[in-house]
């Protein structure tokens, strides 16, 4: 443990003692307050802590307000909530993340799965839910949670999920075994460079690198503890969306779709990607605070021209 954090350890823990007693009610405030400064949700940061703590599930803290914390678990919670004040994402302390209802392991080694991510799957079961044995290619799967979303909505699908991080490949594929959702095939490629050059897929989707390497956004909230490597991409964030939009063009069958998640400003710019290299009828989806995230578009001919 660093002397920051010790230093932090020693300073909530004084604050938590003098303030009152170590019942969960109290912890709840007393965490909330302090993470004020720091987390637009600090009531639930903090009760996600305690019941990571207590091993309880959130509605254990209401129906026990009064309960006290042993003293191995008070020194847990404030070492936890000592991270969280230094801006540590809760799924990195927690190693759990939800998404689409699916638990999911995390490491510093993958993005941590946001809520926005969910429209992609959506805009996909719009499209392909009744389809059966459909095959689909995930490129840059990190925790594993686009393949693995749409696997539980459709396990007739022929999934592949690839990712250049062999870190995050090995969490993919653990999340896979843990959902018993373990028939996607699961391995690393530097995009599409391990993928069999004859293979072809009625859906490619894709969460790339979006952000550009002088994004101040980099810089704030939780992206600062995520890899860099799966968030920034040069030419304005553009260039991997441009390379897997081409690439594309020679793994998708007749009529196939690819559609991308990517920054609430490329909407545009990816449609002209898009149109430009051959697909049709580029659309941009918009998430679930109104700005543009997912865009996507089919090849109606596989003959296009692959631009070496």
């Amino acid at each position: 443990m660093s002397t920051c954090l010790k230093i932090d350890l020693q300073s909530l823990s004084c604050r938590l003692r003098l303030v009152g007693d170590s019942t969960i009610a109290n912890l709840i405030y007393q965490g909330r307050s302090l993470l004020q400064p720091t987390s637009d949700s600090a009531k639930l940061d903090t009760e996600i802590l305690l019941s990571f703590v207590l091993e309880k599930e959130r509605s254990y803290l209401l129906t026990w307000p009064e309960r006290m914390l042993n003293e191995a678990q008070l020194l847990r919670f404030v070492e936890l909530l000592a991270r969280r004040i230094q801006g540590e994402p809760i799924a990195y302390i927690t190693k759990l993340k939800e998404f689409w209802s699916l638990p999911l392991q995390v490491s510093e080694a993958t993005l941590i799965p946001r809520p926005d991510t969910e429209t992609l799957i959506e805009v996909v079961l719009e499209q392909y839910e009744s389809n059966t044995n459909l095959s689909c290619l995930d490129l840059g799967t990190g925790t594993g949670a686009i393949a693995l979303a749409l696997a539980s909505e459709n396990p007739t699908w022929m999934i592949d999920a690839i990712d250049y991080n062999a870190q995050a490949v090995k969490l993919a594929q653990a999340n896979a075994q843990a959902l018993n959702l373990s028939s996607i095939n699961i391995y690393q490629s530097d995009w599409f460079s391990h993928i069999d050059n004859d293979k072809k897929f009625d859906v490619i989707v894709s969460n790339p690198p979006y952000i550009d390497c002088e994004d101040n956004n980099l810089t704030q909230g939780d992206v600062r503890f995520e890899p860099k490597s799966a968030l920034v991409s040069s030419d304005n964030g553009l260039a991997d969306i441009k390379h897997i939009a081409d690439m594309s063009r020679q793994y998708l069958t007749m009529n196939g779709a690819l559609l991308f998640e990517h920054g609430f400003e490329q909407g545009r710019a990816v449609r002209d990607i898009l149109t430009s290299l051959g697909f049709s009828n580029a659309t941009t989806q918009q998430d679930l605070n109104g700005h543009d995230r997912i865009t996507w578009a089919k090849l109606l001919t596989t003959s296009a021209k692959i631009d070496k």
